[in-house]
C-alpha cells in the first residue's frame, strides 16, 4: 500500500478548504471566492446567520425528533439540504418559513425531509419511490393516477407511521420552548438542527433532550440481594445512568475526565489486583474444610 504524505503546510490549505467550503458552500457558484471576496462575505452574511439560524428536523408533532436535518441530508426533491435557501437577513413572519430549493428547475417550495428506509428512500402506499412522485405542492404520483399524494406507510423507530411525521422548521425561540437542545453559534452554513455529535443518531437512539432521553435510573436490586446483580457489585444500587457517565465516580475500564495517567493506570492495577484476589478466593478451600479422604495407592507385590 503506497503511503501518502502531506507537508504541514499542504495540510494547513485543506483544513483552511474544508473551512471555506463550510462556511460558503455553493454560494460561490463554483468560482472560489479571492480572500478579498471570502472576507466581505462572512462580513455580510454571518451576522444574520448567527441570528437567524433555522432548526430543522423531522418528527411527530408534540414528540421527539425522529431526525435532525444536515447540511447533506436529502430533500423530497432528491436534492440536499445546503441547496436550499437557509440564510435569512429578517425571518419570515409565517408560523413555518419556506425553505425553497436553489437548484436550477427545481420546483420545491421548502425542504421536505423523506424517510429512508436502510440506504434507500421509502416507497409511498401506492408503491412508488419519492423519485417518482413530483416535488410540487400535492406530492402527485407520476406513475398511477389513483395516488392522492405521498403517504408513507413505513413504521419509524418511534413506532409511529411515516406519514404521521412532519418536517418542522423553527427558529432559536421556539425549539428552546420545546425544551430542546440549540447548541452553540457556528458561523457554517445548513446546519439544521445539528448541535452535535449525538444529533447524527436516529431519535429512539439518542439520549439527549431532543431525543429518547436519559433513563431516569438503573432499576436494579440492593447489594447483597439473592440476584447478585453485576451492575450492584460495580456501581451500588439505584445509581443513576448520568452519574455513572459523569465521572463522579469510576467507571471500571473507563477513564474519568478529571484522572490524569498515573491515576488511571494505577487504579486500572488495583482493580486488577482486587479481581484476582476474588478469583482465588473462589478457587481455595474453605477455612476448616475437610479434604476428602484418599486411599493410598498399595505397591505392587
Amino acid at each position: 500500500m503506497e503511503k501518502i504524505s502531506v507537508s504541514g503546510d499542504a495540510s494547513l490549505a485543506v483544513e483552511e478548504y474544508l473551512e471555506y467550503r463550510r462556511i460558503v458552500g455553493d454560494d460561490d457558484g463554483g468560482q472560489t471566492f479571492t480572500p478579498e471576496e471570502y472576507e466581505e462575505y462572512k462580513r455580510r452574511v454571518l451576522p444574520s446567520r448567527l441570528r437567524n439560524r433555522l432548526y430543522v428536523s423531522w418528527g411527530v408533532p408534540g414528540g421527539i425528533d425522529c431526525k435532525l436535518i444536515g447540511p447533506e441530508t436529502p430533500c423530497f426533491c432528491t436534492h440536499r439540504y445546503k441547496q436550499h435557501r437557509t440564510d435569512f437577513e429578517r425571518l419570515p413572519g409565517l408560523r413555518r418559513p419556506l425553505l425553497p430549493c436553489r437548484a436550477r428547475g427545481c420546483g420545491c417550495e421548502s425542504y421536505r425531509y423523506v424517510p429512508r428506509r436502510g440506504s434507500q428512500p421509502a416507497r409511498c402506499s401506492c408503491k412508488h419511490a419519492a423519485e417518482e412522485h413530483s416535488e410540487a405542492p400535492g406530492l402527485a404520483c407520476r406513475r398511477c393516477a389513483s395516488c392522492s399524494g405521498f403517504r408513507c406507510p413505513s413504521t419509524c423507530g418511534c413506532g409511529q407511521p411515516g406519514y404521521a411525521h412532519e418536517t418542522l422548521v423553527e427558529t432559536e425561540e421556539q425549539r428552546r420552548a420545546r425544551g430542546r437542545p440549540v447548541g452553540r453559534p457556528v458561523p457554517y452554513a445548513a446546519m439544521g438542527g445539528l448541535t452535535g455529535f449525538s444529533s447524527l443518531a436516529e431519535g429512539y437512539l439518542r439520549l439527549d433532550a431532543s431525543g429518547a432521553g436519559v433513563p431516569p435510573s438503573l432499576a436494579v436490586p440492593p447489594s447483597g440481594s439473592a440476584a447478585g446483580h453485576t451492575l450492584v457489585e460495580a456501581f451500588g444500587a439505584q445509581t443513576p445512568v448520568g452519574e455513572l457517565n459523569s465521572g463522579a465516580r469510576p467507571v471500571p475500564g473507563l477513564r474519568s475526565p478529571e484522572e490524569d495517567d498515573m491515576a488511571y493506570f494505577e487504579r486500572r492495577y488495583q482493580e486488577r489486583l482486587k479481581m484476582e484476589k476474588m478469583a482465588n478466593r473462589r478457587t481455595a478451600p474453605a477455612s476448616g474444610a475437610k479434604l476428602p479422604n484418599r486411599t493410598p495407592r498399595q505397591a505392587p507385590k
